[in-house]
């Protein structure tokens, strides 16, 4: 019984549709791997599609995520459902994953890039393997970070932290969600004591107001 709220906590995440198809994508991707021939250049090839998708992620939260409120109707719709939502009510379950439609495009045509600038099968397995094991990662500390789960680790608790940061102090800061380390080199990760509240921090579509 001691258990029981850990699993309340923990089951909304491991059967979400979107972790539970991007899990099986992995395991083909991994068992594909497996018949193709692993050996250890498949590793590194993992390890760079991993640091691809930190990369990506973040790009894409600062700059694709973070837009001023678009006037296309159809792109508006689109923003809010991916992240401008998200800003205003954080904590709503359904808000806190990357819908599926989006994830497995985007992370397929990364694939789809590296075949061609390197031209390897496996590599390129390997790779893919790497992004979408990268997301899930991604999906599971953003899902922590916003669920009363308390990370074991001091590392843990510093990377909800950031990410809480951007919700709720200012939203121009603490992009990386799987790793704020990416906002050291693009100069986000601020001493929140030196960062103003944001008016904006939980009304993205109101940002525009600010920057004209």
């Amino acid at each position: 019984m001691a258990n029981k709220p850990k699993q309340e906590l923990y089951r909304p995440f491991f059967l979400h549709l979107d972790v539970v198809i991007m899990s099986f994508v992995l395991v083909v991707l991994a068992t594909a791997l497996w018949i193709q021939s692993l050996v250890l250049s498949s590793v590194l090839y993992g390890v760079i599609g991993m640091v691809a998708f930190m990369f990506s992620e973040y790009l894409t939260h600062r700059f694709l995520f973070h837009l001023k409120a678009p006037k296309n109707v159809l792109f508006l719709k689109i923003l809010k459902r991916l992240h401008y939502d998200h800003h205003t009510r954080p904590s709503e379950l359904k808000l806190l994953f990357l819908p599926v439609w989006y994830s497995l495009p985007n992370l397929t045509v990364f694939a789809v890039l590296f075949y061609f600038l390197f031209g390897n099968f496996n590599s390129t397995l390997a790779f893919a393997a790497g992004l979408v094991a990268m997301l899930l990662i991604y999906e599971w500390k953003h899902y922590v970070a916003h669920r009363p789960i308390q990370p074991a680790t001091k590392l843990g608790q510093w990377v909800k932290r950031t990410h809480l940061l951007h919700h709720y102090k200012n939203e121009n800061y603490w992009y990386g969600v799987s790793t704020p380390f990416v906002d050291v080199l693009f100069g986000t990760l601020k001493n929140e004591k030196e960062v103003p509240k944001s008016d904006t921090v939980q009304d993205l579509e109101r940002r525009g107001e600010h920057m004209e």
